[in-house]
C-alpha cells in the first residue's frame, strides 16, 4: 500500500507540491506571527526584569504594560515612597509612546536613581548624558539603525546626540533624560511610574501592602516585579489570544481548501483505479485509509518545508531587523504540526468518503 501511495503522489507532482507548499504556508503563518507576538512579549519581559527592580508603583487604571499607564503621578511621591520600610532606593521614570517608524516606548531615567536599581550600564561605547539634547541607545537599536556616538537621531519630533550606546535589557531602547522628556511632552514634575529596590526581594508583598496604606494612594497599582513579570503572558494582553487564534484559524482554512481540493479532485481522477481495488476485494476502509495515508504524507511532507522556511525566516528577519524578535519554540511547532495534520485529514474525509461509495462496476466503466 505505501509503494502505491508514494506512485500516487510521485505521479501527480504538480498537485503535490501543490498541497505541500499550501501545508507549509499554513505552517510558517502559525509559526512566524505566533513567534512574533511571543518574542515581543518575552522582550519587554525580558528588558523590565533586566531594571532589576523589587517594586513597581504606577498611576489609578493603569496597564500593566509600560509606556501605557495612567495620568502621570507627582514625582514628589518618590520622596514619599523612599521613607516606606525596607525601601532602599526609588527610581521614577516618565514614559511616552513613540510611532514614528515603529511604536516603541521611550524612557525617561534619572541616571543615578535608575542605576541604583541593578548597577550602572555597561557602555558599548560612549558615556552617560553630558548635555539636555543627549540620548542612550542600547545596543540592537544602534545596529538596527547603523548608529554610532555622536550621531544625531530623532525622537519626538526633536534632534538628540547619541551620547553612550548601552548593553540591552535594561528597560526601553532609547533613554532620555527625565527633565526632558517631561518638557517634551508637558508634564514637568511627573512620572509614570517608580521603581524601588528593597533590602530584600521577600519583603515586596510587604511594601506593597505599605504603598496603598499610605494617604491617597489606595487606588495607585503597586505589584511585586515577580507578580507584574507574571502577567506578561498572551492571556493578559488585551487581544493577543484572539489574534493567535484567528491566525490559526485562518492557517488551518487554507490546509483545509487546499487539501479538500486536491483530495477531491485526486479521487475523480482514480475513479477507475478505485473501480480495480475494490474488484479485487478492497474494502471501504481500504479505500479510506489509501486516501487519508496520502493526505498525512502530504501534510508531513509540508510540515517540514514549514518549519525550514519558518526558520530560515527567523535568522533572516533578525539579520535584517534586530530589533523584531521571532521566539520559534518546539512547544509551537508541535501544535503547528498537529493543527496542520488534522486540518489535512478532516479535509480529506469527504473525498474519501466518496472513494469508498463508489461502486466497483460503474467505477471500471468510468472513462
Amino acid at each position: 500500500m505505501n509503494k502505491m501511495i508514494v506512485a500516487n503522489l510521485v505521479h501527480r507532482p504538480v498537485r503535490s507540491l501543490i498541497s505541500m507548499v499550501a501545508i507549509a504556508l499554513e505552517i510558517t503563518l502559525i509559526l512566524l506571527i505566533v513567534g512574533l507576538s511571543l518574542g515581543m512579549l518575552s522582550d519587554q519581559r525580558h528588558r523590565q526584569a533586566g531594571i532589576g527592580a523589587d517594586v513597581i508603583v504606577m498611576p489609578p487604571g493603569s496597564s500593566f504594560m509600560v509606556g501605557l499607564s495612567g495620568a502621570p503621578m507627582s514625582i514628589k511621591i518618590g520622596d514619599i515612597l523612599a521613607k516606606l520600610p525596607h525601601v532602599v532606593s526609588v527610581a521614577p521614570e516618565i514614559t511616552s509612546i513613540s510611532t514614528a517608524g515603529a511604536v516603541e516606548v521611550i524612557a525617561g531615567i534619572d541616571l543615578k536613581s535608575y542605576e541604583s536599581m541593578s548597577g550602572p550600564f555597561h557602555y558599548l561605547s560612549g558615556g552617560p548624558f553630558q548635555g539636555p539634547d543627549d540620548a542612550l541607545v542600547d545596543g540592537i537599536f544602534a545596529r538596527a539603525k547603523h548608529v554610532k556616538v555622536g550621531d544625531r537621531i530623532e525622537i519626538l519630533n526633536h534632534d538628540f546626540r547619541v551620547a553612550g550606546i548601552v548593553e540591552e535589557g535594561k528597560g526601553a531602547r532609547k533613554f532620555l533624560q527625565i527633565s526632558e522628556l517631561q518638557d517634551l511632552i508637558g508634564a514637568q514634575g511627573k512620572a509614570s511610574l517608580f521603581y524601588l529596590k528593597l533590602d530584600d526581594p521577600a519583603n515586596a508583598d510587604a511594601v506593597v501592602q505599605e504603598v496603598k496604606q499610605v494617604p491617597g494612594m489606595e487606588k495607585y497599582v503597586a505589584t511585586s516585579m515577580a507578580t507584574y513579570l507574571s502577567m506578561m503572558t498572551p492571556s493578559h494582553y488585551p487581544g493577543l489570544t484572539t489574534f493567535i487564534n484567528v491566525v490559526v484559524g485562518i492557517s488551518v482554512t487554507i490546509g483545509f481548501i487546499v487539501i479538500f481540493q486536491a483530495m477531491y479532485t485526486a479521487v475523480m481522477e482514480r475513479t477507475r483505479e478505485i473501480g480495480i481495488l475494490k474488484s479485487l476485494g478492497a474494502s471501504k476502509l481500504y479505500i479510506v485509509n489509501v486516501i487519508l495515508r496520502e493526505t498525512v504524507l502530504l501534510a508531513l511532507g509540508g510540515i517540514v518545508a514549514g518549519v525550514i522556511v519558518s526558520l530560515a525566516a527567523r535568522s533572516a528577519i533578525h539579520h535584517r531587523i534586530p530589533t523584531v524578535p521571532i521566539i520559534v519554540t518546539g512547544g509551537w511547532i508541535l501544535r503547528a504540526a498537529v493543527i496542520a495534520i488534522l486540518g489535512a485529514v478532516f479535509g480529506a474525509l469527504y473525498p474519501a468518503y466518496k472513494a469508498a461509495q463508489k461502486d466497483p462496476i460503474d467505477a471500471l466503466a468510468y472513462e
